[in-house]
């Protein structure tokens, strides 16, 4: 099936400030993903933090206004089928950034009874019928690179800039080594990116080599619950990789938002 719409340099950049999305004259910048990103609501519950909690402590909040929509237990897929995405496209305007993070619940089944949250793999065009027992309605199901290129081609038809980030990894080792999704999501992602000329930040690769930096030893203290979500500590280090990485980038006219 050809594509029905064009999928064009995106960057995107999700906010840190959970709720409803807020328009106003001030550029926005927008985060989007799942509870890797933001888990809960944002508290800290069970020692849980998402890095884009802590993405607004970057920026001069007078200039740019941080809204970080991403939450728990989302794919691409139900990120964008619960409407989610709708309420922040209808107020992108031009200027705003978007970044984005999804993967760790895009492996799910597609039409599991519990959540139904998968996408198909990959990044083409393939698609697939469903019946989704959760909106007991008929559904099609794209690949995760799809859905991601939807976000980013939506970005930017209005004026947006899309910023695409791979997911970051867990905290699971073999042979003193972060192991990598570099053949899956985070390849995915990757290509994605390049194949819209959006940005990229490589999220799971910048992370896992900080780890290993580290050591075991010292990142396990980060994943007190499970291997997947980050305490505060964590969450906070994750979130400085990926402003550091967003000011080597330079996205456009950001630089000017961060603090000195």
């Amino acid at each position: 099936m050809k594509r029905t719409w064009l999928y064009p340099l995106i960057i995107v950049l999700a906010g840190c400030a959970a709720g409803k999305v807020l328009s106003g004259k001030k550029p926005v910048f927008y985060i989007i993903g799942d509870s890797t990103v933001r888990n809960g609501d944002g508290s800290g519950k069970n020692q849980q933090w998402g890095w884009g909690s802590f993405i607004d402590r970057y920026f001069d909040t007078t200039k740019i206004s941080i809204q970080n929509h991403a939450i728990g237990g989302r794919s691409s897929r139900t990120f964008l089928t619960e409407g989610r995405w709708d309420k922040i496209f209808n107020n992108l305007k031009e200027g705003d950034y978007v970044i984005m993070q999804f993967g760790h619940n895009d492996s799910g089944p597609l039409d599991d009874t519990a959540r139904a949250r998968g996408t198909l793999k990959g990044i083409t065009d393939d698609f697939k019928s469903i019946y989704n027992p959760i909106t007991k309605k008929q559904e099609v199901v794209y690949t995760y690179g799809w859905y991601l290129r939807k976000f980013v081609a939506n970005t930017r038809s209005k004026g947006g800039i899309p910023i695409v980030c791979s997911p970051i990894p867990r905290n699971d080792w073999k042979d003193s080594k972060v192991v990598r999704s570099a053949d899956s999501y985070a390849k995915w992602a990757k290509d994605v990116a390049r194949e819209e000329g959006a940005l990229f930040i490589d999220l799971n690769e910048f992370v896992a080599t900080k780890y290993e930096s580290m050591g075991a030893d010292a990142v396990k203290p980060f994943f007190p619950v499970d291997h997947t979500h980050t305490n505060l500590e964590g969450a906070k280090l994750n979130a400085e990789i990926v402003v550091n990485a967003l000011k080597e980038l330079k996205p456009k006219k950001l630089d000017k938002y961060f603090k000195q």
